[in-house]
């Protein structure tokens, strides 16, 4: 497994606080050659349950010097990690957690507004300070 992102224990927090309860912590999809893992960062995944609601989130933290390379990593194992959940956990929504620093500016960019939209992206977007989850979008 891949190390966790810098902000994986922050939405782990914000989830909870949110009133979800960790389920996987990370949760593996098997692919034949091995195992991925969504992950709460960068490469680890929380899984969290809520009432009968069943959710995967995938956490990025945008720190990194190139935002669109960051954001062509995080698609691909988005659309990737969709593709493997709807064969072994469909009743799991996949969403990707990003800093609200990122949603408010790079995630406005008509481009990115577009690629959102083109491919169903659901976003988490977390305050990493306080801890927790300021907008869901589905």
């Amino acid at each position: 497994m891949s190390a966790r992102d810098i902000f994986h224990n922050a939405v782990k927090t914000a989830l909870e606080h949110d009133g979800w309860t960790i389920t996987h912590d990370p949760l593996a999809l098997e692919f034949g050659l091995g195992s991925l893992y969504v992950d709460l960062g960068a490469e680890k995944v929380i899984a969290a349950e809520r009432q009968n609601e069943k959710i995967a989130v995938e956490v990025k933290s945008f720190l990194s010097g190139s935002a669109v390379s960051e954001f062509h990593t995080a698609l691909g194992q988005y659309l990737n990690y969709r593709l493997l959940m709807q064969e072994q956990y469909p009743e799991y929504a996949l969403y990707l957690a990003i800093p609200v620093s990122a949603y408010d500016s790079f995630f406005q960019l008509p481009f990115v507004q577009a690629t959102i939209q083109q491919h169903q992206l659901k976003l988490a977007v977390y305050e990493p300070e306080a801890k927790e989850i300021v907008k869901w979008q589905s």
